[in-house]
């Protein structure tokens, strides 16, 4: 039984498995002796020369079969560590944890506060805090795909020290392996209480946090680009409705709500970091297996933690949601099939999205029923969240 478990786990994750590893990068050293390392991870870093104290500290954590020098190569983070004076900490995961190299985000023993892998990168940052000497008011967290879903960990379990953090084709915290590969309906607050239970008790400020989604991604599915807004959303106890909209340089979508999340949507990209090589300043980044070719998202991620100094390159003007009507107090509840007959949620794949939220409803039949409360024109969000 246990040996059909572990087979089924890696057949879950395989489809998180990105390109094979590069050779180390120029300046990116191991770092040994950070702390107890429960989780047994590698810790490389680069910090660059003449880097004074105080200045912000980035984690970098690679895809499942990567490893810290192919991520550090391909996204593009040694650019904007020398640009804007960043020190630089790039995780790096063992096929002796994981098969496939994959950060255990869907393993208990990893994901909780004080625990496992989660806490061997708490001790990677304290390292670089007190070494470096880089700010601890400053330090900020990002993935991809199974390095996108430990981002999320590290924020939930880790909000006192973490400011922001970026999430990248992943998924929401505490989701497990289901998400991956079909929408999971939660309520908003339901979302919000598995980051709430990551750290009891806690009350102070939590992380901003961004999300970067290819809306042609069929290894984990768009939806948990929707259910990450939604827990994030809670939990900083804003609406799942945009107060802005912006497009980006080639149609990527970004819709902010407030200052605390930022949901980006990549129109037609597939699963990967999207890059963009060149020499401009919002360039960046090596094509190649999962490195697709579009925006450079880690400078886009760089400016949504404010790093950048306030430059910003040529966009279209941004745009503001349409007009609301006021949001009637009634939840309405039906089967998922009567909800999209009636013009309040829509189906695709066999599952039932709400209209303007896209959140998940489950299976589109005439059994399961869900509640939906309208919030704008032609706005729905379920009903308790």
């Amino acid at each position: 039984m246990r040996i059909r478990w572990w087979l089924a786990v890696v057949a879950m994750v395989l489809g998180l498995g990105l390109a094979a590893p590069a050779r180390a990068a120029a300046g990116l050293t191991q770092v040994t002796g950070f702390g107890s390392n429960p989780g047994a991870l590698r810790m490389y870093s680069y910090v660059p020369a003449g880097l004074p104290a105080g200045r912000p500290l980035v984690v970098a954590l690679h895809g499942c079969t990567q490893n810290a020098a192919g991520y550090y190569a391909g996204s593009g983070w040694g650019k904007y560590a020398d640009l804007y004076q960043a020190a630089l900490v790039v995780p790096e995961q063992t096929s002796a944890n994981n098969a496939l190299s994959c950060f255990n985000w869907f393993t208990a023993g990893d994901i909780g506060r004080g625990q496992g892998e989660a806490l061997s990168i708490r001790q990677m940052v304290a390292y670089a805090v007190a070494t470096y000497g880089s700010d601890p008011a400053r330090v900020y967290v990002t993935g991809l795909s199974a390095g996108g879903a430990m981002t999320a960990v590290m924020l939930a379990a880790y909000p006192d020290v973490f400011a922001a953090g970026a999430v990248i084709a992943g998924l929401p915290y505490n989701c497990g392996t289901i998400c991956q590969y079909q929408a999971v309906a939660k309520t908003p607050a339901q979302w919000g209480d598995l980051v709430r239970a990551a750290y009891p008790g806690y009350s102070g400020p939590r992380p901003r946090v961004a999300i970067w989604h290819g809306t042609a991604d069929s290894t984990v599915v768009p939806a948990n680009a929707t259910e990450l807004r939604d827990q994030w959303t809670n939990v900083h106890g804003v609406s799942q409705t945009p107060t802005a909209s912006t497009t980006l340089p080639g149609g990527t979508v970004q819709e902010s709500y407030g200052t605390a999340v930022q949901l980006n949507r990549v129109p037609g990209l597939g699963h990967g970091t999207p890059v963009n090589p060149g020499g401009a300043e919002d360039q960046c980044g090596t094509t190649g297996a999962y490195f697709l070719a579009s925006i450079c998202s880690s400078y886009y991620i760089a400016r949504f933690w404010g790093l950048t100094g306030g430059s910003v390159p040529p966009t279209t003007p941004p745009t503001t949601p349409p007009t609301t009507t006021p949001p009637p107090a009634q939840c309405v509840t039906a089967s998922n099939y009567a909800h999209t007959t009636a013009g309040r949620a829509h189906q695709s794949g066999g599952y039932t999205y709400a209209n303007g939220s896209n959140q998940a409803m489950g299976l589109w039949n005439v059994l399961v029923k869900t509640g939906l409360r309208r919030t704008g024109d032609n706005y729905y969000v379920l009903c308790g969240g």
